[in-house]
């Protein structure tokens, strides 16, 4: 592990500090890592502290980092205003958390009603993963059916129906206008694969037919509008798609938690101008804390309601008169049931007291418009260095955040990235790495606020001498 040469150096000297952290962490946690996505081979990169667009590892090397905690950090590490919120909620309100109902719930539920044309009411939760969970329970619940539909190549979480087809090989996958669910995880059954429909991404045709077969078993169709954050849905693809749904009967989720706010305040379907029926959101939401929350249909949303409905931690005694003992009262009885939603945590007000101001920094005029137009800025300069060197690289992406795709062909769909030079791609992000460029290997690049002109020309001329090692290796 960690004896490749790169600049002669070898990758066990440069991170020295991170390989030694690693050996211990894999002593006391599986694999070194609290979550599987943090790995990378020969190990991930400890990081010892950040600050705006930058991040500094156990060695004391500096990034300038674009991995941003999966795209959370819009504002980058520690931003002030951030800072300030958390700080406030912790003195002056006396406490991380109430553990009970608070106004600055209702407030960042105004703002989503406010910013998310589809959403009327909201719900929180603790992360993107349990929103997306909470938004196929509700559709299940509302509609009365048990089977979902996904699409090949989307990542929902790390849970039983959407854990299918996010990667799969493609000798497994089956034809591309009929996907096979192909698992991803361990512990999956054959009931799982059974209630998982897959979809192909951005063709429509082969949708009709799918969603056709299975529409009355169905209970949503979720989806990210923006593949993996950066490979948008076609605009006909998008609108066929919500006029089939809503015809067949069919709940339309939209999985925003990496493009809610990236793309604009009011996410992709702002865009678009669709109406999805449920919405996740979570990452940006929590300016850097976990988060998560579902928005959605007033009439969906309210299945949730725990007013007038049975409470399952409540026991309701009868009192009978005829020397009896007591006994619970059954379900049902007199009470409405209730799609039941809980977490302790739900609604955390210090972390709502990060998400309004990330959300206030973002409204600030030209805040947004800056931000696009940096990263308009280094995608086209990014393509225009990487073909200069003959490399037919593509960014692709939409608002802030986008990917380095080396392909010639158009980039539609899992597949057509599967099918892209990977190869080629992993050996310059390693490369990046070590010349202080922050990504994942493989990884998309989510930009920030405070990402400047200068973060942007050590990009260019990292990528530029990366290129070079690798063309001459």
């Amino acid at each position: 592990m960690g004896v490749q040469l790169l600049e002669g150096v070898t990758t066990a000297e440069h991170w020295s500090g991170s390989a030694e952290l690693y050996r211990e962490a894999k002593t006391v946690i599986p694999g070194g890592v609290s979550a599987n996505i943090k790995y990378f081979a020969p190990y991930p990169i400890f990081m010892e502290r950040a600050h705006g667009s930058r991040l500094y590892d156990v060695d004391g090397h500096e990034y300038v980092d674009y991995l941003l905690g999966y795209g959370s950090l819009i504002l980058g590490h520690g931003h002030p205003k951030v800072v300030s919120a958390v700080m406030h909620q912790l003195l002056e309100n006396g406490t991380p958390v109430f553990g009970a109902p608070h106004q600055i719930e209702t407030e960042m539920a105004c703002k989503l009603v406010q910013l998310f044309p589809s959403i009327e009411m909201v719900r929180f939760t603790n992360s993107g993963t349990e929103a997306t969970l909470l938004a196929i329970r509700v559709a299940q619940a509302f509609t009365g059916k048990r089977k979902i539909a996904k699409f090949e190549g989307h990542y929902h979480g790390g849970y039983q129906p959407v854990l299918f087809s996010i990667n799969p090989d493609l000798q497994l996958a089956g034809p591309p206008e009929q996907p096979s669910p192909v698992p991803e995880s361990l512990g999956l059954s054959l009931h799982d694969a059974e209630n998982t429909i897959i979809l192909p991404f951005n063709n429509l045709d082969a949708c009709e037919t799918i969603l056709r077969r299975h529409a009355a078993d169905l209970a949503a169709v979720i989806l990210e509008p923006v593949q993996g954050g950066f490979i948008p849905a076609e605009e006909t693809f998008m609108h066929g798609l919500r006029q089939l749904t809503e015809e067949l009967g069919i709940l339309l989720i939209f999985d925003e938690v990496k493009t809610g706010f990236r793309v604009t305040l009011g996410g992709v379907q702002s865009v678009y101008g669709i109406r999805p029926d449920l919405t996740a959101l979570g990452k940006v939401l929590g300016g850097g804390f976990p988060i998560g929350a579902l928005g959605g249909r007033k009439e969906i949303m309210e299945i949730i309601s725990p007013a007038g409905a049975r409470d399952v931690f409540a026991v309701e005694h009868t009192h009978p008169t005829d020397g009896k003992p007591t006994t619970h009262q059954p379900s049902g009885t007199g009470k409405r049931q209730v799609l039941f939603h809980s977490g302790t945590y739900n609604g955390h007000p210090t972390i709502l007291a990060a998400g309004l101001a990330t959300i206030g920094v973002l409204e600030s005029p030209g805040t947004m418009k800056r931000l696009l137009e940096n990263t308009r800025f280094l995608r086209q300069q990014l393509e225009t260095l990487y073909h200069k060197h003959g490399i037919p690289m593509q960014a692709v992406g939409m608002g802030s955040i986008f990917s380095l795709i080396i392909s010639e062909k158009p980039i539609k769909n899992y597949r057509d990235v599967a099918t892209s030079n990977t190869s080629l791609r992993k050996k310059l992000d390693h490369e990046l790495l070590r010349l202080g460029v922050y990504t994942k290997p493989l990884n998309r690049y989510s930009m920030s606020v405070v990402h400047t002109k200068t973060d942007l020309d050590k990009t260019l001329e990292a990528h530029e001498e990366a290129i070079r090692r690798v063309m001459r290796s």
